[in-house]
C-alpha cells in the first residue's frame, strides 16, 4: 500500500509540473483565420480596417484565409486586387485634381468621387500616401477618371404676363459625317477594360463580362484584356452553376 500511494503521488507531481510549465490557456494570435461563426462581410471590413492602418502583412494572412472559405466573394477579391496589382492598373492613368475639404477622410472621398468607400486603399496608392492616411484640408489628391462637367447656368425666366424679347432663331448647325469605326481600336478597348474591371471589383460581374467582350473584340490582340475576360467569364460560370 506505501509504494502504490508513492506512485500515485509521482504520477499527479508530473502532472501539476507539466501544467505549470505549459504557462496556461494559449491565447489566439491576431492573424489566425477566424472562427466559422464570423460572417464572410464582418471580416472582409475587418481587413480593410487593418489595410488602412498599414498592417498589410496581417491582412494579407486573413484576406488568404477568407478566399479559401469564399473563394467568389467579391469584396475579398477587390481588397485582394487593392493589396496586389498596381493602381494605376486598377483605376487608370486619367486623373484630375482635388482639393481635401475639411472633415474629409480617404474612405469618405473614394465614397465621394469612386462610388466605392473599400476602394479607399486602392485610392491612397494611386496617391502614394503612407499609414495612417490622413487627410489636410486644401491638400491636393489625383482622382482617376474625368473631371465633372460644371452644371450649365439656367437663365431666369420672364415672370408671367411680361413677354421678354423675342430670340432669334440660331441657324441650323452642320451636321458631321457618320464615320464608322474601324474592326480594331485599342485605345478605345482600355476604358471599356478599365470599366469591367470596376464592374468585376463591383461584384457586377454580368456588366464586367460584357464590357471585357468589347474591349476583347476593339483590341483582340491584347493578352491583358483576354486574360481579364476569361477571368470574368470563369467568376461568371461559377456564379451561374452555384444558382
Amino acid at each position: 500500500m506505501t509504494i502504490g500511494r508513492w506512485k500515485l503521488g509521482c504520477v499527479l507531481a508530473g502532472m501539476a509540473t507539466l501544467a505549470a510549465c505549459s504557462g496556461g490557456p494559449s491565447r489566439p494570435r491576431a492573424d489566425a483565420a477566424p472562427p466559422a461563426s464570423v460572417s464572410a462581410s464582418a471580416e472582409a471590413d475587418a481587413i480593410f480596417e487593418l489595410m488602412l492602418r498599414g498592417d498589410t502583412v496581417t491582412a494579407g494572412k486573413r484576406l488568404k484565409a477568407l478566399l479559401r472559405r469564399d473563394p467568389m466573394n467579391p469584396t475579398a477579391r477587390l481588397l485582394q486586387d487593392s493589396l496586389e496589382r498596381d493602381p494605376v492598373e486598377l483605376l487608370g492613368p486619367q486623373n484630375h485634381p482635388y482639393a481635401v475639404q475639411a472633415g474629409d477622410t480617404i474612405v469618405s472621398v473614394a465614397e465621394k468621387l469612386l462610388g466605392n468607400r473599400l476602394k479607399a486603399y486602392q485610392l491612397a496608392r494611386y496617391n502614394a500616401l503612407t499609414a495612417p492616411f490622413t487627410l489636410t484640408a486644401g491638400q491636393s489628391l489625383k482622382i482617376p477618371g474625368e473631371a465633372p462637367r460644371p452644371e450649365p447656368v439656367r437663365r431666369a425666366e420672364p415672370a408671367p404676363g411680361r413677354a421678354g424679347p423675342r430670340a432669334k432663331p440660331m441657324p441650323p448647325r452642320p451636321v458631321a459625317p457618320v464615320t464608322v469605326a474601324p474592326a480594331t481600336n485599342p485605345a478605345a478597348a482600355r476604358p471599356l477594360r478599365a470599366a469591367g474591371l470596376a464592374a468585376l471589383n463591383q461584384g457586377n460581374v454580368a456588366r464586367a463580362v460584357a464590357l471585357l467582350r468589347r474591349a476583347s473584340a476593339l483590341d483582340p490582340a491584347n493578352p491583358m484584356i483576354a486574360r481579364d475576360r476569361a477571368r470574368a467569364e470563369r467568376i461568371a460560370a461559377t456564379v451561374k452553376a452555384r444558382r
